[in-house]
């Protein structure tokens, strides 16, 4: 797994440095330093999968730009220099801010349930770094993105998990959230991910209008939110495939590129995936780091399953995404689904 994620280690600076300059630098800089890229906007719901439990919304707004040689070449330059055996296709930067909701499965208790999960909110910022190379990987001309991205934020109340949600169950009329008072204290959170996808070129099918691919994965997380490794892959059928690695998510789930590479052409997929995670720590379920806080005992081993599809057409991509999730901790009843729903329009 380590000799795998080297090469997005090795992205790590450049993820803290764009953090830094993200704060720093004065707005007319960043125009003139930025290339183009894709706006995406991403909601995660369980009221998708007919559910209300547990990880129960996301959102997620983040832009990934163009091949920054465009633009912003310094980190073209800076990968160009990290990659100098590869075929360096394209280096991509990215900014995002997200928000994710936990809850226990019965919202109208004020009182504490002990056997749940806690009350929890995360609310942060992002940056990103994504190469894109070409290497061969067992005798095969394979297409490999690696993705480092630093996430910080907030834990607890300031985070404004409670607020967004019980204004989001008062619009749709629904049962109100009744034990916020018990959600994890405040505290300031970290998350550094790293991963690293392998595309199988296109294998045409019939007439060749329609191909198949697989994008095998490897990932990691470390800091007080997360802490895992992770492993999987997804399976695509469609057309014109080569725009995307798949259709973006919220992590810990598995998730694609947020930029569009499709040149203006049509294209579509129906997908499969699946992920493995060995989680050493999961805030959300281990309670607070800094002080006694709710908490259940987790699972060591979780599953994610999803299928869906996507269309892209021109500047644009649609995609919706249905997730199976094994259960997460030793006193939850059942296993867990959900719903996403993207867009992404490159500008």
């Amino acid at each position: 797994m380590i000799r795998f994620l080297r090469p997005c280690l090795a992205l790590v600076p450049l993820a803290l440095a764009l953090a830094g300059a993200a704060s720093a630098l004065a707005p007319a800089t960043l125009r003139a330093e930025m290339p183009g890229g894709t706006w995406t906007l991403v909601m995660e719901n369980d009221r998708f999968a007919d559910t209300d439990r547990h990880y129960t919304h996301g959102t997620r707004l983040a832009w990934v730009s163009d091949k920054t040689g465009d633009g912003a070449g310094w980190v073209q330059r800076i990968l160009d220099r990290l990659y100098p055996f590869a075929d360096m296709r394209a280096g991509r930067i990215g900014f995002a801010l997200g928000q994710n909701i936990y809850t226990p499965e019965d919202t109208s208790r004020r009182e504490l349930t002990v056997t749940d999960r806690p009350y929890a909110g995360w609310l942060h910022g992002a940056a990103s770094v994504h190469a894109e190379t070409r290497q061969n990987v067992l005798g095969r001309r394979l297409d490999v993105l690696d993705t480092v991205e630093l996430q910080l934020g907030v834990i607890g109340p300031l985070s404004l998990a409670e607020q967004t949600q019980k204004t989001y169950h008062r619009l749709i009329d629904t049962t109100r959230p009744q034990g916020w008072d018990h959600q994890l204290d405040t505290e300031p959170g970290i998350a550094l991910l790293a991963e690293r996808k392998w595309r199988t070129p296109e294998t045409k099918l019939g007439g060749g209008a329609v191909a198949v691919d697989v994008i095998p994965h490897v990932g990691a997380a470390l800091g007080n939110v997360y802490a895992h490794v992770s492993a999987g892959a997804m399976a695509r059928i469609g057309h014109n495939l080569g725009f995307d690695y798949g259709p973006p998510q919220i992590q810990p789930a598995l998730s694609g590129l947020e930029a569009i590479d499709s040149s203006g052409a049509f294209g579509w997929y129906l997908f499969a995936g699946l992920e493995g995670r060995a989680v050493g720590r999961n805030i959300f379920l281990d309670g607070n780091t800094f002080s006694d806080s709710h908490n259940v005992d987790k699972h060591t081993l979780v599953g994610d399953f999803k299928v869906g599809a996507a269309l892209v057409s021109g500047r644009w991509r649609l995609a919706f995404t249905h997730v199976f999730r094994t259960r997460e901790f030793e006193s939850q009843d059942e296993a867990d689904r959900f719903g996403a729903v993207s867009l992404s329009v490159r500008f």
